[in-house]
């Protein structure tokens, strides 16, 4: 039975159940599938050998998650290839897509958990209420070990920019 976890997040200050453990530094990134557009799924081996940092919005649709993909998206230009920033929300892929060409998002990978949320649950991220995805960040080292981790306590927050970059240029 997957774990639910009460208490610990809001969201517009009404708290919110999560699904799924909380992973922790140290811990072994858990593989994923996800979809690049609505035919194409890739996994965590698909970015092997490259340090992965991982943005989860809940919809690129919102001024937050906008703000963090833009951000994210400034921040890959200055990475070299060895270094690769997913986003990660339920959006559709067309909505992803949409998004980033109206944006000019073009440094970061939109992936979408849409299908089954199976991203959610493994990295403890789904929010039962509303089936999207907490605001979070992952550092992945390139043996996928993770090195960063921020869970946000209240959804509409952003979260820790330059904590999560500090730890990114330790990898690099």
């Amino acid at each position: 039975m997957t774990q639910e976890r009460t208490g610990v997040a809001t969201f517009g200050g009404k708290p919110i159940t999560l699904i799924g453990e909380e992973l922790k530094i140290g811990d072994q990134a858990p593989d994923f599938r996800l979809n690049k557009d609505l035919l194409t799924e890739v996994c965590l081996a698909d970015y092997a050998g490259k340090v992965k940092l991982i943005s989860v919005v809940p919809s690129v649709d919102t001024g937050t998650c906008d703000a963090q993909t833009r951000r994210f998206n400034v921040e890959a230009d200055k990475l070299g290839e060895h270094v690769v920033i997913l986003t990660i929300s339920v959006d559709l892929p067309f909505a992803q897509s949409r998004f980033c060409g109206a944006a000019g998002i073009d440094k970061v990978v939109t992936l979408s958990d849409y299908k089954n949320r199976d991203f959610g649950r493994a990295y403890g991220v789904l929010i039962k209420e509303i089936q999207l995805d907490q605001r979070a960040i992952f550092l992945l080292d390139a043996n996928n070990t993770i090195r960063y981790v921020e869970y946000l306590t209240e959804m509409t927050s952003h979260p820790d920019y330059d904590a999560a970059l500090r730890a990114l240029s330790e990898l690099v």
